[in-house]
């Protein structure tokens, strides 16, 4: 990347996002934490980096930069060719929908399709959004799925878990910009390990779930991201098998269980050949995130 002939060049928006996109792709980056092509990841770090709507690009496409911004867009593009970082930890932001979280390299970039289900409050599967008292994020990470929880349920209790205290220090963070002190409790456990006694209307997890061949050729970008968050043993369903084994007795009389499992719709069911999963419509597919109900579940 040839900064300073860029700096003597790129006088506008418009020639930023023409360098960026073409070095981007000249780097082979890989993109799927937020952005799916380099238009539109050079776009939001233009954006983001000199504090512009993130939905307003065309009136500023043709304006001219101060040397100043000039010189923290081209610094942002060389960290995300020369270090290979995710955008969301060079921002430290990520988007779930209408809702900002912060993040960096303690946790994984949030991306769940469970997410879209919970802006829709779980439709049509939970009929009273304001009857869902109490509900759990198992390995919730940043705390985003919890927090769009409480949200899409009022008069719910959130009980947000995870093994690592660096996760939970991020979790923190958001949940305090979202007010949620008071509803939102964050927990360090392994699983169920800390959680003897307690039941749940609600239970949602998004595990890691990437199996043990396909963490092995994860691309650059991915290996920034927590181990811990990604792999779950040779085929990806470890800690899956860990919920469905321990998930009903957690579970209050007629409660449900939501849990995405990536790519492995198949696998799953050849696991578990006689368990009822009712596979959820995303956007991407109904192939994703599987349902089950408190009397579905295993004893």
């Amino acid at each position: 990347m040839n900064i300073d002939t860029a700096r003597r060049e790129l006088l506008t928006v418009r020639d930023l996002l023409r360098f960026a996109v073409s070095r981007f792709q000249e780097a082979g980056l890989f993109f799927g934490h937020g952005s799916e092509n380099a238009w539109d990841e050079a776009v939001y770090l233009v954006l983001h980096t000199l504090h512009l709507p993130l939905d307003r690009l065309e009136p500023f496409l043709d304006a001219r930069l101060l040397e100043e911004e000039r010189e923290a867009v081209l610094a942002i593009f060389r960290r995300r060719v020369e270090e290979r970082l995710p955008a969301a930890y060079l921002t430290h932001e990520a988007w779930l929908g209408e809702h900002r979280f912060y993040v960096d390299e303690r946790v994984i970039v949030p991306r769940s399709f469970i997410a879209e289900l919970l802006q829709e409050q779980l439709t049509p599967w939970v009929d009273d959004p304001w009857a869902v008292n109490s509900a759990l994020d198992l390995c919730t990470g940043s705390a985003c799925l919890a927090i769009l929880a409480a949200l899409a349920f009022p008069e719910a209790t959130v009980d947000a878990v995870d093994l690592s205290p660096d996760a939970l220090a991020v979790a923190r963070r958001n949940v305090d910009d979202y007010g949620l002190q008071d509803r939102l409790h964050l927990i360090q456990s392994d699983a169920f390990a800390k959680l003897a006694g307690r039941r749940y209307d609600l239970i949602i997890s998004n595990p890691p779930y990437v199996n043990a061949e396909s963490v092995a050729a994860l691309p650059p970008e991915y290996l920034h991201e927590p181990e811990l968050a990604l792999g779950s043993g040779e085929d990806g369903l470890d800690l899956t098998r860990v919920i469905l084994r321990e998930a009903k007795s957690h579970l209050n009389p007629g409660g449900l269980l939501v849990v995405e499992i990536g790519h492995n719709r198949d696998v799953l069911e050849e696991a578990f050949p006689d368990l009822p999963f009712t596979w959820l419509e995303t956007s991407a597919g109904n192939e994703f995130v599987f349902l089950l109900r408190e009397e579905e579940l295993p004893g």
